[in-house]
């Protein structure tokens, strides 16, 4: 098996823009250049939002988000912020409803980078990371499960990670303190996987960490740029491997509870996704362990 990991590696992540994603579309329809995370900062905060055929869930999310933050930018002018959707290659009208917030914040508020193809929730998060112009970058699912208020929950996590080493910490959103009522809600067989994934991810790759797979996660951007650019794997295992480099480079991570609750219509296949997940797992652990990947930093292009 660590043969087969070793050699089926792709040594390098996979950190190409295609023409087009080099680009925003403004709210007048004109092209702008996509700012890099390599730039220095404009805004406190950048939320990066991944949508795949998320026209029926986005709007709740933004609605909800947007509310926030204008509210929060009212009570102090000094706070700025931006809103990057992020379309993986949707086949529906994903981007269409994106511009339309927009059109009615502003490009400068919200922006949408629409991506040539699938690349995955890791890949898309990615890529509307590196096009980034936040201090902080908060990771935000389409579907809105977690309470955008709290954000301040993990904004006290990170403050409390305080000094940062190199100005890096990571603060994750946590679900586990809802694990026993969630159970009761689930089949057997899910709550089976569900178990057997979280000894994996304990035993194979992240010790500390409870819940690796909240989509509500706040980085500063020096750790954004660091473990983003490290990061190979595109699809949903993908938090997990961003933990495993955060805990190889000794990058603090807090781990924080938030409210959660579940939306109907997740992209997750309960088996087949747990069983890529499950290889995935395998594949992060050996592979850094064998060297067939490296903890290089590198550049968008």
């Amino acid at each position: 098996i660590c043969m087969i990991a070793h050699v089926t590696a792709r040594k390098m992540p996979t950190l190409h823009r295609h023409e087009k994603e080099k680009f925003f579309v403004n709210a007048e329809g004109r092209k702008e250049s996509v700012p890099s995370i390599h730039d220095p900062p404009t805004r406190e905060l950048s939320v990066v939002v991944p949508s795949y055929n998320e026209e029926e869930r986005l709007p709740l999310m933004m609605d909800e988000a947007l509310d926030y933050l204008e509210k929060r930018q009212k009570r102090d002018p000094s706070f700025t912020y931006e809103v990057i959707v992020v379309d993986d290659g949707s086949k529906d009208q994903t981007t269409k409803v994106a511009m339309k917030y927009c059109k009615k914040y502003g490009s400068d508020k919200v922006r949408v980078l629409s991506l040539v193809k699938n690349r995955g929730k890791g890949g898309a998060v990615r890529m509307g990371v590196f096009s980034s112009r936040g201090k902080k970058i908060l990771m935000a699912d389409a579907d809105g499960a977690t309470k955008f208020a709290d954000i301040e929950k993990v904004e006290e996590g990170l403050k409390n990670l305080q000094p940062w080493p190199n100005q890096m910490a990571i603060s994750c959103g946590s679900r586990a303190h809802l694990e026993k009522d969630s159970i009761a809600k689930r089949s057997y067989f899910r709550t089976l996987l569900m178990y057997g994934f979280h000894f994996l991810v304990w035993f194979l790759c992240v010790k500390e960490i409870r819940d690796t797979q909240c989509g509500f996660k706040l980085l500063t951007r020096e750790a954004a740029s660091r473990t983003f650019s490290t990061l190979h794997i595109e699809r949903w295992a993908f938090d997990v491997e961003l933990l495993y480099i955060a805990q190889c480079l000794r990058i603090p991570i807090a781990e924080v509870a938030v409210n959660w609750t579940e939306i109907e219509g997740s992209k997750l296949v309960p088996f087949w996704s747990w069983l890529q997940m499950g290889r995935d797992l395998l594949f992060i652990r050996l592979r850094y362990m064998t060297g067939a990947w490296q903890l290089e930093t590198r550049k968008c292009n």
